[in-house]
């Protein structure tokens, strides 16, 4: 079964090895190459330390949020319904 990158949303071949964290949503190489790199700018930006349980849960929302499966509000995006696999519609 093809996969489909949850921020880009372009197929990824099953000969892909995705990073164990990336294959949970799951994000392409190139997203997820892109997301470590932002990742550093976010823990920059609001100062959050990793040696912090509540550090850590914001920088996972902001990955969420990066990814594409959870909006900035913090609903999560059902990809199960086709409706809402559309690139180029915004969620609800």
């Amino acid at each position: 079964m093809a996969r489909k990158c949850t921020k880009c949303k372009v197929d990824i071949p099953d000969s892909e090895q995705l990073e164990p964290q990336a294959e949970k949503y799951p994000t392409c190489n190139k997203c997820w190459e892109e997301w470590k790199e932002m990742r550093i700018m976010v823990m920059n930006e609001m100062h959050l330390d990793m040696s912090l349980a509540d550090h850590r849960k914001v920088l996972r929302k902001h990955e969420k949020i990066f990814a594409g499966v959870m909006t900035p509000e913090g609903d999560y995006i059902d990809y199960t319904n086709e409706d809402n696999r559309n690139p180029e519609e915004k969620p609800a």
